[in-house]
């Protein structure tokens, strides 16, 4: 299981800490935050403890009109339970009394930029968790954006996968990732493919070196991530391997339980590889829409012999 501590989402998020500093080495494992509502009046049957908790206006406004007393309980039941943090969106105006829960459980207590509404502020949580946690895996390729569609290619070293990438970003495309690609399973029909921090920029060419194509290309060259919805498997040529048939059908190729439709491509010299894989990125995006160029074409010949 994935984990991030603390102190990198404080920082991540420029959140101020306001108690528990010497516990920000503690780990969230759980991708969705958590809003205590039914837990301040007693109701813990589906308590999520190990999620991030958000206090926004609305629970320290509740928390405010409670007595000392009754306010002691009410946060005493819910840390009870020691969350990975509490992170006030509300700022930290007299909060006190939560300092002093928090340091005596050793939770950290982080506060976030007044600027930023809770309803805002909770999406881009979220989202940033469910990237730094989601399952993960590393693949030998070539990870490119082609007219907004993430592509993965793939291939035995050597067969051209970097040469097709270079011509693709001089058509104007988006490298993500050269060599090393990781693919994040962010749900069961999403995988997205980014790069390992390392190679971030660059492309390596055969003959040429290293290159970083945002130095060279400008940052329209290179983007951070994409969501992968075609494999593509360059091959080198054999003769009479494919067939020219009307309308290819999608093979699919599996990861972390994510099945990615798959195409091969073979390369030959003269063969302009890198058009082919815009027309496939293309028709992808056109069947996805609901529209087939082979139904489109067998409807016109139908129609001409029915005349």
């Amino acid at each position: 299981m994935k984990k991030i501590t603390v102190e990198k989402l404080a920082r991540e998020f420029s959140l101020k800490v306001i108690a528990g500093q010497s516990q920000l080495q503690k780990k969230i494992t759980q991708s969705r935050v958590h809003r205590p509502g039914l837990e301040f009046v007693g109701h813990f049957d589906f308590f999520p403890t190990e999620r991030v908790q958000i206090l926004g206006k609305k629970e320290i406004t509740y928390l405010h009109k409670l007595s000392k007393e009754e306010r002691k309980v009410r946060i005493g039941n819910i840390v009870h339970y020691h969350p990975p943090c509490f992170i006030v969106t509300a700022g930290d105006d007299d909060l006190t009394y939560l300092t002093h829960h928090c340091v005596e459980q050793g939770i950290p207590l982080l506060v976030a930029k007044r600027s930023e509404a809770t309803s805002e502020f909770i999406p881009r949580l979220d989202a940033y968790l469910l990237k730094e946690l989601a399952p993960e895996i590393a693949v030998h390729g070539v990870c490119m954006n082609v007219s907004g569609i993430g592509i993965l290619l793939r291939g035995n070293s050597g067969v051209g996968k970097s040469e097709t990438a270079h011509t693709l970003i001089r058509r104007g495309h988006r490298l993500v990732a050269d060599d090393i690609v990781v693919l994040k399973k962010l749900s069961q029909q999403t995988i997205l493919g980014t790069h390992d921090e390392k190679t971030k920029e660059f492309l390596a060419l055969r003959s040429i070196g290293l290159l970083n194509v945002v130095r060279l290309y400008g940052r329209k060259a290179f983007q951070d991530e994409t969501r992968i919805a075609l494999d593509i498997h360059l091959t080198r040529w054999e003769k009479d391997a494919l067939y020219n048939e009307l309308d290819q059908k999608f093979h699919y190729t599996d990861y972390m339980g994510v099945k990615i439709p798959s195409i091969e491509i073979q390369l030959q010299p003269g063969r302009d590889v890198a058009g082919l894989i815009e027309a496939a990125a293309n028709n992808w995006y056109l069947k996805q829409q609901g529209y087939s160029a082979a139904e489109e074409f067998m409807r016109r010949v139908s129609e001409d012999s029915s005349e």
